[in-house]
């Protein structure tokens, strides 16, 4: 009996499964034009959709680049306020250009700047907020804003922060002209601290490590200075 009922299943599911594909292929078959009539127009909502896409971004991107190539000039002639903010023309500032523009290249950019520019107008706070949300894998270019964000820590009272966006940055720069700068002002906030044997250790390093360094001399003087106050 039992052997029955399995095999009355198995003959009811096959019909079942069999019912299933032939009105599947009817209804295919009876609306097969309207089912590829609908998938062809979503294919081309979506391709134009990509390129339209596309060349908005690309027209966007450049309309950033030009408005961040008039601030680069205000820049150069540290017009800090006025590269900033814009002017009283059609320059609308790197402030400008991050809120317009996010999301492209340049907007990042100004982002670096716009953080340089508060750094010189004593705005830490607003600098440190600026700087710390610029994303760029150009090492030297990088390395350069970590030290500011160090600069803007020192000035805020917060030198042990400081201290190690500066080696951060000596670390990231990797160069024989930068690096050494970036470990000085680290040596000097830990003589702002009066940690003096970990500021003797680096202005040694700099001496070890970089003999090319412009301010070998000063290093000395350092040096001395340092195991004076030990």
């Amino acid at each position: 009996m039992g052997k029955e009922t399995e095999t009355n299943n198995f003959f009811s599911t096959k019909k079942e499964v069999s019912d299933f594909f032939l009105k599947t292929g009817w209804f295919l078959g009876k609306y097969f034009k309207r089912i590829f009539i609908i998938m062809v127009v979503i294919i081309v909502i979506v391709v134009s959709s990509i390129i339209f896409y596309e060349s908005y971004l690309i027209s966007r991107e450049k309309s950033a680049e030009i408005a961040f190539f008039s601030g680069q000039n205000y820049f150069s002639n540290q017009q800090w306020g006025i590269a900033l903010n814009g002017d009283s023309t059609n320059y609308i500032g790197f402030l400008g250009i991050i809120e317009e523009f996010r999301g492209t290249k340049s907007a990042n950019l100004a982002k670096a700047y716009a953080g340089i520019c508060q750094y010189q107008l004593g705005n830490y706070k607003e600098s440190l907020k600026i700087l710390k949300s610029y994303s760029n894998k150009d090492q030297l270019f990088a390395s350069q804003i970590i030290g500011a964000i160090g600069d803007c820590e020192v000035n805020l009272g917060n030198i042990k922060e400081g201290i190690v966006f500066f080696q951060k940055a000596a670390i990231k720069a990797c160069s024989s002209s930068l690096s050494p700068i970036y470990l000085k002002k680290a040596a000097i906030a830990y003589e702002s601290l009066k940690d003096y044997k970990s500021a003797l250790e680096i202005y040694k390093t700099i001496k070890i490590n970089y003999p090319q360094f412009l301010e070998t001399n000063a290093i000395e003087k350092n040096i001395e200075r340092a195991k004076a106050k030990l």
